[in-house]
């Protein structure tokens, strides 16, 4: 029995599985928004909650410590400036795992995980789209009046002959002399 063991191995070796919560933590600060397995979503939620806290937090060593998980600068930058600050009166829970379902693949059971408050920035952020012009229908082409314009048809298959293909007769069989006994 595992008693007090923490966290899911997912198969992987410890830095393989610390690379992949990397990659997926810096995705999901990117796109605020991914597609991924569901034990892999809940692994990365305390990890990227710890992340957003420390990016309320806004101090030199805060910013160091999110650098260890989140590797480039300018998506440290936006954690500090853009995520944190929309969650200063939330006490926790900035993230939502939303199931989808089992993968066409292999059956695995998959999940959303993304900010709790994505949708009033994704509103903000995106004007409203225009609607698409109707298409003018294209002029259609003018029928030929005359049939010499047209190609001829291919001769149909029945009346081409067929090749005779001639055999060369093989060599006659030498049978070898029956014994008697």
């Amino acid at each position: 029995m595992r008693h007090a063991v923490k966290g899911r191995k997912l198969g992987r070796t410890s830095s393989h599985r610390e690379a992949l919560f990397r990659n997926q933590l810096q995705s999901l600060v990117e796109k605020e928004k991914i597609v991924t397995t569901l034990p892999k979503a809940k692994e990365l939620r305390p990890i990227a909650e710890r992340v957003i806290t420390r990016g309320k937090h806004g101090t030199l060593h805060d910013r160091r410590w999110v650098l260890r998980w989140v590797l480039k600068r300018e998506l440290v930058k936006k954690v500090f400036d853009d995520i944190a600050p929309r969650f200063t009166e939330r006490p926790g829970g900035y993230l939502r795992i939303v199931k989808l379902g089992p993968r066409q693949g292999d059956g695995a059971e998959m999940a959303v995980l993304e900010l709790v408050e994505r949708e009033a920035a994704a509103a903000e952020a995106e004007p409203p789209k225009e609607p698409k012009k109707a298409r003018e229908p294209k002029p259609k082409k003018e029928a030929k009046d005359s049939k010499a314009d047209a190609k001829p048809k291919r001769e149909s298959r029945k009346d081409t002959p067929k090749k005779v293909s001639t055999k060369k007769e093989g060599r006659a069989q030498v049978s070898s002399p029956k014994k008697s006994v």
